[in-house]
């Protein structure tokens, strides 16, 4: 998708994109560069890619985008958890690479504070550190590391900024139901968002993905082959680049006069409003 003079449709633009080691962060990050925007690849741990087995560090990530799409880029460590780790994060981002154009929050999970799933996991048994740590690392993240860079757009007054969601925010769900909580309150956190931002011209969106194939959720699930298909039929698993085909969508030109709006991505897993 080059503009008319030839140049890529994000040349010039940085792009901060949380959680981007591996799995659909990663496809974000390949996808803003890929369109020629330089890329901050933000992390938690140096070794996270190695997790699922998607990469080895940070650092080889940051650097295999890099030389595949000829722009440049940074790899951020910290935890989005916490305030002054973020306000960090975008002030190494800001004096490496300049001011964020784009931010997609992409980091979260349905982890419990010791790692892995939380055990139990449902409405009433989930322990309180572990309400605690998927609310914190979903909805907190969101909120604070958006604050962080929504501030610098508004000066500017210009900026997009992308969410990611799940499919989980709008069906009622025993297992799984504080990630679904958290993730229904980062939906409606973006829907304010927007409406704050409006008047300084910033887009402000989320993506709702459902089942997606990454490492992670390969690793932890137990999956029905027959919806490993690729293509042919909408009762399937998502592949990475079709959610970050929509990133594209929410970061670039096609999205100029779009703000305010939750995409599912799931194949009309579910058809209702929500």
């Amino acid at each position: 998708m080059a503009s008319h003079d030839g140049a890529l449709p994000l040349t010039g633009k940085i792009a901060l994109v949380t959680g981007a080691g591996r799995g659909l962060g990663r496809a974000f990050a390949e996808r803003l560069a890929s369109l020629g925007a330089d890329v901050a690849i933000h992390g938690m741990r140096e070794n996270g890619p190695a997790e699922y087995g998607e990469g080895t560090t940070l650092t080889a990530v940051a650097e295999a985008v890099a030389t595949d799409h000829g722009v440049r880029t940074i790899r951020v460590l910290g935890d989005l958890t916490r305030g002054d780790d973020i306000e960090r994060i975008v002030e190494t981002t800001s004096r490496s690479l300049g001011p964020i154009d784009i931010l997609v929050h992409n980091a979260g999970g349905d982890i419990a504070a010791a790692g892995g799933k939380p055990n139990p996991n449902d409405a009433v048994g989930i322990r309180e550190e572990d309400v605690r740590a998927v609310l914190d690392r979903n909805l907190l993240s969101t909120i604070l590391t958006c604050q962080a860079v929504a501030r610098g757009m508004m000066e500017r007054r210009s900026g997009r900024i992308v969410t990611i969601g799940s499919v989980a925010a709008f069906k009622g769900r025993t297992q799984g139901s504080i990630y679904a909580v958290a993730k229904a309150g980062m939906t409606h956190y973006t829907r304010c968002l927007a409406d704050q931002l409006r008047p300084y011209d910033i887009n402000v969106n989320c993506i709702a993905p459902g089942d997606t194939r990454t490492g992670r959720f390969m690793g932890t699930r137990s999956v029905d082959q027959t919806r490993l298909a690729e293509t042919g039929t909408l009762d399937r698993i998502a592949t990475v680049d079709e959610v970050a085909r929509v990133v594209e969508v929410f970061a670039g030109p096609l999205g100029a006069f779009v703000s305010g709006q939750v995409l599912r991505v799931d194949g009309g897993g579910q058809c209702w409003p929500g």
